[in-house]
């Protein structure tokens, strides 16, 4: 009688901490933390000040992601994605405007779609849930934060010009060894 082979998880390329530096540079975001979080099927980003307007017959966001100690304060205008409902941090399900942009993750560049919500009182101003990370072939490190370093933006450029807008200051830094258990 033969028995099924179980089948082996692909081998990941690169190990990345709970932690991470990341950029979005269709948005203009360069060098924002992020909480690395697979008990989230969805990413999200800090966004106040929503507001859809209609762009050449297209659903389209203008929001704000306020300054916080990591980076600068910046606005940005994207087309929408979809709206769905997502479970908030407590479980409860709210309607969500959700876009797609560029993750730029250390070495890694891919397609995420990202979730626009209140964060305020969270410690992150974007979330890497789950669906952003699969197949993509990273791993978790749990404990450690910061492994993948800054995120490799080579021939991408801090003036947007593409058909998404945005408006960008300054970039945050790296923080110091030893900080991964803060």
């Amino acid at each position: 009688m033969k028995t099924a082979k179980k089948k082996r998880p692909a081998a990941a390329d690169d190990v990345i901490g709970w932690r991470e530096i990341v950029s979005l540079p269709e948005l203009g975001v360069f060098d924002m933390r992020a909480k690395i979080d697979t008990g989230a099927r969805t990413s999200a980003l800090h966004a106040e000040n929503q507001e859809v307007f209609d762009r050449d017959g297209r659903n389209w966001v203008r929001f704000r992601v306020p300054a916080s100690r990591y980076h600068s304060d910046f606005r940005v205008e994207v087309p929408v994605l979809d709206e769905r409902s997502i479970k908030n941090t407590s479980g409860v399900p709210e309607r969500r405007i959700v876009i797609r942009t560029l993750l730029h993750l250390g070495s890694h560049r891919w397609q995420v779609d990202v979730s626009l919500a209140d964060r305020t009182n969270m410690g992150f101003d974007m979330i890497l849930g789950r669906t952003a990370i699969r197949r993509h072939k990273v791993l978790v490190h749990a404990g450690r934060s910061f492994l993948a370093g800054k995120p490799d933006v080579a021939g991408a450029t801090r003036q947007v010009t593409n058909h998404r807008s945005a408006t960008r200051q300054d970039s945050a830094t790296l923080p110091r060894p030893g900080d991964e258990d803060r």
